[in-house]
């Protein structure tokens, strides 16, 4: 009668992640993981996806993606990955460059056991380097260090990237991701779908706008709304432009006079507003998490998709496991590789025996 203890301890589990798991503002992959069978991984192996017949196998043939892991959203850069694979007509010339802030062997053990075939590096993204020039935003999960990353990839990627596409972690692909990588970026250093009928003056504060000196760097500029969490940038352009230099000055600008409220974003519409290319909407179908204080419902937009995003306060995984989803979370669902508490249960009445006879 070895096993009524670990028996104890899972039952234990089913308890705490039906009242715990959404206190905090995301899952927390090393507190599931502790409490979970031995060697069984929180998330299911993923299938294996293969290239089509008309894929090169030459360096030329990449499409380097970049992504931030936080063990808080881990759930959805697993989802992400999976849409992106699964829908890619050369999945196996994707290569994913991963960007965190410490080195996190859960998180890494996470990734190779559910996505063995996977192509992808991981890079440390030293906090330091950005934290004091962070100031505090409407938003909590705005203000982590991780969240300006993207900021540095020019400086944290290989030579031989010279583009890259980054996404956010909670968002699914529907569509061949190749047709993004192959946008014509026409000379621009970043391409995103803009947004001209948002009212752009709200993203910054009166302070800004009633300043002649500062609202002037939108001088010669038609300048609109873009969302940063769906960029394809051009690597050696940025490199050249000295862009990261130039969003940090505006971040030391808004630590002296509070020029803005949200996080990451609007140094990259001060820098880059009126001078990206446009593309197509259907590629940020933003927006359903809702708004960044309460995260209410939203539906989506008119027109084709290509890309779910649910930037906001509310993330589908949270509102599913609530069982108080809204309805576009269930198209979020059938790319969720996550084991429910009921799942992890039922592996260990498998796994437990094993151990015991061992």
């Amino acid at each position: 009668m070895a096993f009524p203890l670990p028996l104890l301890g899972l039952l234990s589990l089913s308890l705490f992640l039906t009242t715990n798991a959404f206190a905090t503002s995301g899952i927390r992959h090393g507190i599931i993981r502790k409490l979970s069978p031995p060697n069984v991984s929180i998330f299911r192996e993923a299938p294996a996806f293969r290239n089509g017949e008309t894929c090169g196998s030459q360096p030329i043939d990449r499409i380097h993606i970049a992504m931030t892991l936080d063990v808080n959203y881990l759930r959805g850069t697993m989802a992400a990955v999976l849409s992106i694979l699964q829908h890619s007509t050369c999945p196996e010339n994707v290569e994913f460059h991963f960007l965190w802030a410490r080195y996190e062997p859960d998180v890494l053990a996470s990734i190779k056991s559910t996505f063995p075939y996977l192509h992808f590096n991981v890079y440390r993204f030293d906090s330091n380097r950005v934290r004091d020039k962070i100031s505090k935003s409407i938003r909590q999960a705005l203000d982590q260090p991780l969240n300006y990353a993207r900021i540095y990839l020019a400086d944290i990627l290989p030579p031989h990237v010279k583009r890259i596409i980054y996404l956010d972690s909670d968002l699914v692909v529907v569509d061949d991701i190749r047709n993004l990588w192959e946008v014509d970026l026409e000379g621009k250093v970043v391409a995103a779908p803009d947004y001209c009928h948002a009212n752009f003056t709200k993203y910054f504060t009166d302070l800004f706008w009633s300043d002649k000196k500062l609202s002037s760097t939108f001088s010669g500029r038609k300048p609109c709304y873009f969302n940063t969490g769906v960029m394809v940038v051009d690597v050696e352009e940025w490199q050249q432009g000295e862009y990261t230099q130039k969003l940090e000055e505006w971040m030391v600008v808004q630590k002296q006079k509070r020029i803005y409220h949200l996080g990451s974003l609007p140094p990259f519409l001060l820098v880059f507003g009126g001078n990206i290319k446009s593309i197509d909407h259907r590629w940020n179908q933003h927006g359903l998490g809702g708004d960044n204080l309460e995260g209410r419902c939203r539906s989506l937009h008119p027109g084709p998709i290509s890309l779910l995003h649910w930037s906001g306060k509310g993330k589908p995984w949270l509102r599913l496991d609530s069982r108080k989803p809204c309805v576009v979370d269930h198209l979020w669902a059938p790319y969720d590789l996550y084991r429910s508490s009921l799942q992890l249960l039922e592996i260990a009445y498998n796994v437990i025996p094993c151990v015991v006879k061992g």
